[in-house]
């Protein structure tokens, strides 16, 4: 051994690339020594069996017989030229030692990657100054997962090119939910995109009003074409997509009963059954243009510096800047989205001016605040744009000792509500169902809203005794959803 150790000293000093120390050569640690070689990485293995030393030799690798827990191991080896240290060997024990007599007798500060065989290990390998543990199931678990993860990626791009091919002479209508957001709005262009692709002609269809500041500044700078629901026929459609939203009827324009080809959407599922040609719904995901953008990754479409925009703006704004309910794979959208984008228009985006009725709306949910422990809600009587109510929802989440501010304001025939939250214990979304029912309230666990008919009040003369009455009403619901009994503060 000490012939061997004297070889690989001299070769060293011939060396011009990095080595890599590999102790242990089981069947891990062969694989990577494997993967290295491939890499044109310089190695030398060490393994206390001399049967497998002889191998490694045989095959062309630097290999020396000993064991890895021994102090003098490093005696035998020039260390001068090591990039880093890999201790795989299968006994936790004598990784420990080597990790440690690397520390004391090679250098505090070379890189070392030590296997465990779980967490505590983990953590004690951690503590002896392990650069980098590895838990080799959990590496294969992971890698299988991301394996299942491109498959299941191929699987709906070829499912979804294969609607498309079939369905080429057909004009298609995306639908987004009422009052459309920016992950609509940039989703469904995106999946307009895909079906221009595929040369199906694709309209983008809406109900209500694009109220927000920054929503209007967002259609406008990008010139995002619209259709408003009332000004086109559904019937004029072949083919219905859903974008944002899953079920007809349920917060958007289409009839209840109409049957939905397409549906690409990122809430929760809904209770009632779900019918289309192709179904996309991924609760885990942050934004609807996340999901929109992977499909154009996956089917290798060109990405305009127009389209990344609306879905990286997209996918902020709903994740709010990746501090809500965010998957990695929002991250790595918006990553892949960032450098296409055009930093401009999105900092025009960010500073929008304050419409003068969104000023008065946050003035009037500040005076009418009604605050029951961290509970705040807030009546802002008649209303006319109903974006204006999450802007003060957010707002006022901001106030002291605050974790859920509901803000609801009236119109014509129904009642809006929008609520925040950032308390743990709170699921916004289930509560706003559970306050309001199944069909009128929904959303993620920090942000919500409803959406309630007035009925036979909407003919009421008299609108003080109606805002003092949908107040009562909607207080009550909520406090009541959430186990809380109505005090005043």
């Amino acid at each position: 051994m000490n012939n061997v150790a004297k070889d690989i000293n001299a070769t060293d000093k011939t060396k011009i690339r990095p080595t890599y120390l590999i102790l242990g050569s089981g069947s891990f640690g062969f694989a990577l020594a494997k993967e290295l070689r491939e890499l044109d990485k310089e190695l030398i293995i060490v393994d206390k069996d001399s049967q497998k030393v002889e191998t490694l030799r045989e095959e062309a690798y630097e290999a020396i017989a000993g064991d890895v827990s021994d102090p003098n191991l490093f005696d035998m080896i020039n260390t001068k030229n090591l990039a880093g240290i890999l201790i795989l060997s299968s006994d936790p024990k004598a990784n420990k030692v080597a990790l440690k007599n690397i520390r004391e007798k090679v250098s505090p500060d070379i890189y070392c990657v030590v296997r465990a065989p779980d967490v505590i290990n983990m953590q004690e390998m951690e503590t002896l100054g392990a650069d980098l543990v590895i838990m080799p199931p959990r590496m294969v678990a992971k890698s299988l997962s991301r394996s299942l993860e491109r498959a299941e990626a191929m699987r709906r791009g070829n499912k979804l090119t294969q609607w498309f091919e079939e369905n080429k002479e057909k004009k298609l209508g995306i639908v987004v939910h009422d009052n459309p957001d920016p992950d609509a709005i940039s989703s469904a262009l995106a999946l307009k995109t895909i079906a221009n692709h595929f040369d199906v002609i694709a309209d983008i269809i809406y109900h209500g009003e694009i109220g927000h500041q920054e929503n209007k500044a967002f259609v406008n700078l990008l010139g995002i074409d619209l259709f408003r629901s009332e000004d086109v026929g559904f019937t004029s459609y072949e083919n219905l997509a859903l974008v944002d939203c899953s079920m007809p009827g349920a917060n958007n324009s289409l009839p209840p009963e109409t049957h939905v080809n397409i549906i690409v959407d990122h809430h929760p599922l809904p209770d009632a059954d779900i019918d289309a040609d192709y179904i996309d719904i991924r609760p885990h995901v942050g934004a609807s243009a996340t999901i929109l953008t992977k499909y154009l990754q996956e089917l290798n479409i060109d990405i305009d510096s127009e389209l990344a925009t609306a879905l990286l703006y997209g996918i902020r704004t709903d994740t709010l800047d990746f501090k809500r309910n965010t998957d990695s794979s929002d991250l790595s959208a918006a990553s892949y989205l960032y450098p296409l984008s055009d930093h401009d228009i999105l900092e025009q985006l960010e500073r929008p001016s304050m419409s003068i009725e969104t000023l008065d709306v946050l003035g009037e949910a500040i005076n009418n605040r009604q605050v029951i422990g961290s509970y705040l809600l807030s009546n802002v009587g008649s209303i006319r744009n109903r974006d204006t109510l999450p802007q003060a929802a957010d707002y006022l989440l901001n106030l002291e000792g605050i974790s859920t501010s509901i803000v609801f304001g009236v119109t014509d025939d129904k009642i809006y509500i929008s609520g925040r939250s950032n308390d743990i214990r709170v699921n916004l979304g289930d509560i706003m169902k559970t306050a309001f029912g199944e069909d009128a309230g929904g959303g993620h666990a920090t942000a919500a809203a409803a959406k309630i008919p007035l009925g036979v009040f909407s003919a009421s003369r008299d609108r003080q005794t109606l805002l003092r009455l949908v107040n009562e009403s909607v207080v009550k619901r909520f406090l009541s959803a959430v186990g809380v009994e109505e005090t005043n503060e």
